[in-house]
């Protein structure tokens, strides 16, 4: 069942119980407002008729002349004298009113509603002239007529309930038709992602949470696209890097097999041969490593790290290539910093970003780390011609090597090493006119 159809039998129900109860709490109560309405009604319709009889009518031939007039009135009356418990007057049939004195009703002043048989009446009694002369009035009316208005009531407020319920579940399925048609479209991107139609997807019109998590969708879809790229591109960069030397290799060999080559020229492809395979082993070995660093994150052992010894450690392997070069190492660290992260590949990953440095550098590299706002930065800046603008949007995709450059795994793997560390790392322009590394950790 969709989900659509299941919202609309959801609200719907939900209207069907809402009315349903209040229905029967209305039910409950309008009977017993009818009641009392009809008993206040009656009290003032027999206060007015006692009102007209003291003053107006006092001798016999006056009272016969008033119970004509009662008559006319199609009033439901008994008058009733206390003192002898007897029945002067009365409007209604012989039958139901001796009903009412043989069960004692007439005489009983707590009960305001009478039953005889299967009727019921509501009563009101009003004192004629004195308290002390013991007439009373009487006034009756059937239940069963308060149940005609009561019936009568129903049928319009349940025309009513129809009305408001057929513009309830047309409202209902407006809104959830709203609801559901940005997930449908949202459906349909999404199985454009699963056949990697990433150039056909399209944002979808939405709000609140369903737009979230549209946005999220297409935030997946690009990185998604990036990432497949960037493995189609890695392939292509790992075959163009493993081709190379393995064809050198594989010249070199064939030319001393087949004695092309005088013995000089053999001793020098020996050489060649052995430079190629261990800078073939270097790419392979830093794509070992990469492969271990996406996949093995378990492998990471973090530890608390004083940041003023691992650039210490920095600064020493990396003396005798400053040394070699002519160029100088200088660093600033904040006293007592401290880092929880893994110290060897945290290692690995610094030494990577500053012998890049290094590779590019006129005459100096500076490494600084501070504590700002609770988090830990580090910096690594060089005074050489910077990052080139199209190495700038892809400068830690791997393969992707710039001038001097080794294997062009150097700065992926800085990258994944401080990502799963917790750090971020960023590329930019030095004030000293080279590149800038900054790399945070958060507290």
């Amino acid at each position: 069942m969709k989900l659509q159809t299941q919202l609309s039998i959801a609200f719907t129900s939900l209207l069907l119980v809402i009315m349903a109860v209040v229905w029967h709490v209305i039910y409950s109560l309008i009977l017993n407002v009818l009641i009392q309405d009809e008993q206040r009604q009656l009290e003032q319709t027999g206060e007015l008729l006692v009102e007209i009889l003291n003053e107006q009518y006092h001798t016999q031939d006056s009272i016969q002349q008033f119970y004509s007039i009662l008559d006319d009135q199609e009033l439901q009356m008994i008058l009733y004298d206390r003192s002898q418990n007897r029945i002067l007057y009365s409007t209604m049939p012989n039958k139901v009113v001796e009903g009412f004195h043989r069960k004692n009703n007439i005489s009983d002043y707590s009960e305001t509603i009478w039953d005889l048989g299967n009727e019921k009446f509501v009563t009101s009694r009003i004192l004629i002239l004195s308290r002390n002369s013991g007439l009373e009035m009487i006034l009756l009316t059937p239940v069963s007529d308060l149940q005609e208005v009561q019936r009568s009531f129903f049928v319009r407020l349940f025309l009513v309930f129809l009305v408001g319920l057929f513009i309830a579940s047309v409202l209902a399925h407006y809104f959830t038709k709203k609801l559901v048609t940005p997930l449908t479209q949202l459906k349909r991107q999404l199985k454009k992602i699963e056949k990697r139609q990433f150039d056909d997807i399209k944002h979808i019109k939405a709000t609140g949470e369903i737009k979230e998590v549209a946005e999220s969708v297409y935030e997946m879809a690009n990185e998604l696209e990036r990432y497949i790229n960037t493995q189609q591109t890695f392939f292509q960069n790992a075959s163009h890097e493993l081709k190379t030397p393995l064809m050198t290799i594989q010249g070199y060999a064939e030319g001393i097999k087949d004695g092309i080559f005088d013995e000089a020229e053999a001793d020098k492809g020996l050489e060649v041969m052995v430079s190629e395979v261990l800078r073939l082993k270097g790419i392979i070995n830093e794509m070992i490593l990469l492969a271990k660093l996406d996949t093995e994150v378990n492998s990471y052992d973090p530890t608390n790290i004083k940041v003023e010894e691992i650039v210490g450690q920095i600064v020493d392997r990396a003396l005798p290539i400053v040394n070699e070069k002519g160029i100088t190492l200088s660093h600033r660290v904040e006293n007592n910093i401290q880092l929880y992260a893994d110290e060897e590949k945290l290692l690995r990953a610094l030494l990577n970003v500053v012998f890049n440095g290094i590779r590019h550098a006129k005459s100096q590299v500076v490494i600084s780390a501070v504590k700002k706002d609770g988090d830990i930065v580090i910096k690594i800046e060089d005074d050489g011609p910077g990052i080139p603008e199209e190495f700038a949007s892809h400068i830690f995709h791997r393969f992707v090597k710039g001038k001097d450059g080794e294997t062009g795994l150097g700065l992926a793997i800085a990258h994944t090493i401080i990502e799963h560390s917790k750090g971020k790392i960023v590329a930019g322009k030095s004030d000293l006119g080279g590149a800038k590394f900054t790399i945070t950790f958060p507290k």
